[in-house]
């Protein structure tokens, strides 16, 4: 297409000259994917992908020289392998293999790179971004994309948790070409392990807000503590966002189980929750909709949440706190007292009804809101350490620890539960924990 330019230079047919490179094409025929029917891991990554973006579709390709190759499009049936393919030209899939390189169409029938495309009619492309599906000689033989049927702007978040998710099509492409090649299998192994230890993280971070977002007349801080040796993601988040006018709203979360499943969960509740909640302010209403979500979209693990929607005041902070099945939240006050707030409430994703209630909260000068996961309040001691062996880190111990922060602002305050934590059991963390306050300053 005009516009376009590719590292190789093109062919005659104008279509991207690495096409048709030799060690590319060997590459891809050692994925195996050529043909291939659908797959579940596959088939997970891009549901979680439309879930994430809202995109209309997901789908995952294998580019060859002169055919692509769909090997996962949830929302098409399987066909067979011949129905599943068509001409390398006939959609958006070579441009980021021709570029091993993120492509991003914001406006396809405008942009001058794809304008006049015989992809947009039959597909209904309005918007289109693909990252490459690469292997670990460099080859771009793929892609994993989203695509819309009318034009917008992709956001930052979106952008980045899509390249984690090619980056995870092409660790598990990697890991079957090395070991349906047998070389090396120990090292190769040993490699596979790393690969999976960052990207298991990168997809947990992409999942956090990156910087917690200023509250106006408030301190805020959160903080992530991982589990010790855990490769896994897992289901803890948390939020921090502005719902409506003068309202916040934040939100912790724990989703149970580890891995993908967990994570198409987190997405699930981050994006619901931040869609509600401009709409609704009570927060026990907004977790009861996140319940039918949940149990709409057949969410494979169930969650426990705290949500606290709220607005500065001329005397500090007021709002309304709800509990579903979460850990009650705490108020510092200026004095060092701690109180807990929150009515117990039933989890999410499991019940079509749940019992939930709003409770009403005030902040003064000085005092700090603190929410957290279950990590804070059951942490274990190292097993591998010499008896005599320390009781569970629990709620009446991470109150006191609290106590402990009197006069701290909201960094220092989490900063000293972890070293606490830490502390307690010998740098051998058995859960991850995730920590949240929110403080009034004190006034001079």
């Amino acid at each position: 297409m005009g516009g376009v330019e590719y590292p190789e230079g093109v062919r005659a047919d104008r279509l991207p000259a690495v096409l048709s490179d030799p060690a590319r094409l060997a590459a891809l025929e050692a994925s195996g994917m050529v043909g291939s029917a659908p797959e579940q891991v596959f088939d997970d990554l891009t549901r979680l992908a439309v879930s994430v973006t809202g995109a209309a579709i997901s789908a995952i390709t294998f580019v060859g020289g002169a055919r692509t190759y769909w090997k996962s499009v949830p929302h098409l049936p399987f066909g067979g392998s011949e129905q599943w393919q068509n001409g390398v030209g006939e959609s958006f899939c070579y441009f980021a293999v021709g570029a091993n390189g993120p492509f991003i169409v914001e406006d396809a029938a405008k942009d001058p790179r794809t304008a006049g495309h015989q992809a947009i009619g039959p597909w209904g492309v309005g918007s289109w971004a693909g990252f490459p599906i690469v292997t670990t000689d460099g080859h771009a033989i793929g892609t994993m994309c989203v695509i819309d049927a009318n034009p917008r702007q992709w956001q930052p978040q979106e952008l980045e948790t899509l390249a984690t998710l090619a980056r995870a099509v092409s660790n598990e492409i990697n890991l079957r070409i090395s070991l349906n090649t047998a070389q090396s299998a120990l090292a190769t192994a040993n490699r596979a392990l790393s690969v999976s230890q960052d990207l298991a993280r990168s997809l947990q971070e992409s999942l956090l807000p990156p910087v917690l977002r200023p509250v106006p007349g408030m301190d805020a801080s959160a903080r992530y503590l991982a589990a010790t040796g855990d490769v896994e993601v897992v289901g803890d988040f948390y939020d921090l966002f502005n719902a409506r006018g003068p309202w916040w709203t934040a939100v912790m979360g724990d989703v149970c189980g580890k891995g993908l499943e967990a994570a198409k969960v987190t997405a699930l509740a981050r994006y619901t929750l931040r869609a509600d909640s401009g709409d609704h302010l009570s927060p026990a209403e907004v977790l009861d909709r996140l319940n039918t979500a949940m149990r709409a979209q057949r969410a494979p693990r169930f969650l426990t949440a705290v949500q606290a929607t709220f607005r500065t005041t001329p005397a500090g902070a007021a709002g309304r706190l709800c509990l579903a099945g979460h850990p009650p939240a705490l108020i510092r006050r200026a004095d060092g007292r701690i109180q807990q707030t929150g009515l117990p409430g039933t989890l999410l994703g499991v019940m079509p009804t749940v019992r939930l209630s709003d409770v009403r909260f005030r902040l003064a000068p000085g005092d700090l809101l603190f929410l957290y996961t279950d990590g804070a309040c059951e942490a274990r001691p190292d097993p591998r350490k010499a008896l005599p062996r320390r009781p569970i880190f629990d709620e009446e111990a991470l109150a006191e620890a609290l106590a402990d922060t009197c006069g701290m602002d909201a960094s220092d305050t989490n900063a000293h539960i972890a070293e606490v934590l830490a502390g307690h059991h010998g740098g051998w963390a058995s859960d991850d924990t995730a920590l949240l306050s929110l403080r009034v300053p004190p006034r001079p």
